[in-house]
């Protein structure tokens, strides 16, 4: 296998115009159920996604995360490769159902890996950033009602600490959250993940939940003393409308506040959007809201985390339009239109600018945050050659260009202290099983072998300059 060395030896140090601050945290982000496997190993319980992919029909090739990417059993191998790779950090997440005991309490041996994994990143000089929350809820806290159920943010905050008591003075970054948009919105709401549920107004409740699970969880880490950044990662995107007509304009409204700040604005502002509320009084008087629950999940916080993948693009659909798949509760008149421009794998538009524009509209509308970014990467049909090397120029392009867009929005007074490749490792990509590659490291799921694809010596070197040369 051609080493990380060998390729910065061979193409020496490429040109820097676009440079980076000094402690900028260069990273690469995971799920637990995405690359972990062994999902009985050690007391694990089942969680949601292991009884969504066992449901025929709901996972493309059927496939599961049974094995994923074997990182439970083999990252030791994986840590050597990010440290190979010049990682400073890397963002892992905490699986609940191999924490959580059965009828409640702790799976101390389940907690041990994490405590591991840990140690294993802090020895290679890697940071190491935690998410808590990555989608995958026990089953068992599912069947008791689920995000859908207030008892479950409860439980989740007490999940909190027993991981806090075991890591908190190691983790350097904590995510409560990834996504709560996903797991709400598309678990609860279009039912296309896990729990695979197709009700808005269970939608929206669990939107409120999981924001009060945050608030939970903020408390639990405060209370441990952790010694890391306190944060949220969520989807954020940049919504425009197709046209200036105002209908379609009153579209992108919409939608941007059921993505954007149906959750910035709690976390942030303390308080729901006026026009969320109103968008979806048909559906919920949101009495499930009680007093003092915007208080706590209004906590203060560190930084905040964003994921970025493209825009929307969208407008109001002609008469007679209703959408009843759409994940936006109240917004089944809205129509969504391609993005012009490249796509990739999964065909989501390569549109870089949105990053920009997304990371100062946070910076401008919130109090300019200390901002991470999360999640930013691409998929594409990757595959090893003859000659034992995987050529994926579409997605070091796709990389470097985002990365100088956020380094416009950086100059234009973002204060933006990191940035996470998605993903480390190919994995089980949700609803698309295997058919999805997003890595930085391709992964032969039959034999488990790793092959650095050329992307990742591009970021070897990218990180090792501290920055990258202007997109031509």
């Amino acid at each position: 296998m051609r080493t990380l060395a060998a390729a910065r030896t061979s193409a020496g140090q490429p040109p820097v115009d676009l440079r980076f601050p000094a402690g900028f945290q260069w990273g690469a982000a995971t799920a637990a159920y995405q690359i972990e496997g062994a999902v009985r190993a050690n007391g694990r319980l089942p969680s949601i996604w292991d009884t969504f992919a066992a449901t025929p029909g709901r996972i493309a090739g059927g496939h599961t995360g049974e094995h994923a990417s074997d990182h439970f059993r083999r990252h030791r191998e994986d840590v050597a490769l990010m440290a190979e790779l010049g990682l400073s950090a890397y963002r892992f997440s905490v699986a609940w159902p191999r924490v959580r005991a059965a009828g409640g309490g702790v799976n101390a041996a389940g907690l041990a890996f994490y405590d591991r994994l840990v140690d294993d990143l802090l020895a290679a000089g890697i940071s190491p950033a935690a998410t808590l929350y990555h989608w995958d809820l026990p089953q068992e806290l599912e069947d008791a009602g689920g995000w859908a159920a207030r008892d479950t943010a409860a439980r989740y905050g007490q999940y909190v600490a027993a991981v806090a008591a075991r890591l908190g003075d190691r983790v350097r970054l904590w995510n409560t959250l990834n996504e709560p948009w996903c797991s709400a919105f598309l678990g609860y709401g279009s039912g296309v993940h896990a729990p695979g549920r197709r009700d808005p107004r269970a939608a929206l409740r669990a939107a409120h939940h999981l924001l009060l699970a945050h608030g939970h969880g903020v408390a639990a880490l405060r209370a441990a003393g952790v010694t890391g950044q306190v944060s949220v990662a969520l989807n954020v995107g940049t919504v425009r409308p197709v046209s200036d007509a105002p209908a379609d304009r009153d579209a992108a409204r919409r939608i941007d506040g059921l993505l954007n700040r149906i959750f910035l604005d709690p976390l942030l502002r303390g308080a729901y959007p006026a026009d969320v509320l109103a968008d979806t009084a048909a559906l919920s008087d949101w009495s499930f809201v009680r007093e003092g629950d915007l208080d706590l999940i209004a906590a203060p916080l560190d930084a905040l985390c964003v994921n970025y993948y493209q825009p929307d693009l969208v407008g109001a659909g002609p008469d007679g339009h209703h959408d009843a798949d759409t994940p936006y509760p109240g917004a089944e008149g809205v129509a969504f239109h391609p993005v012009p421009g490249p796509v990739t794998a999964m065909g989501w538009s390569v549109d870089p600018g949105g990053l920009r524009d997304m990371l100062l509209r946070v910076t401008r509308d919130y109090g300019a945050p200390p901002l991470y970014v999360t999640e930013n990467g691409a998929a594409y049909p990757d595959e090893v050659d003859a000659d034992g090397r995987v050529r994926d120029p579409e997605r070091t392009d796709y990389l470097h260009r985002h990365l100088a867009a956020a380094h416009e929005a950086l100059t234009a007074g973002a204060d933006l202290r990191g940035f996470f490749v998605w993903s480390l490792l190919d994995n089980f990509e949700w609803a698309l099983g295997y058919d999805k590659r997003f890595g930085l490291i391709h992964v032969d799921y039959a034999t488990q072998r790793r092959t650095v694809k050329d992307s990742a010596h591009w970021y070897g070197r990218t990180i090792a300059a501290n920055g990258v040369d202007r997109p031509r």
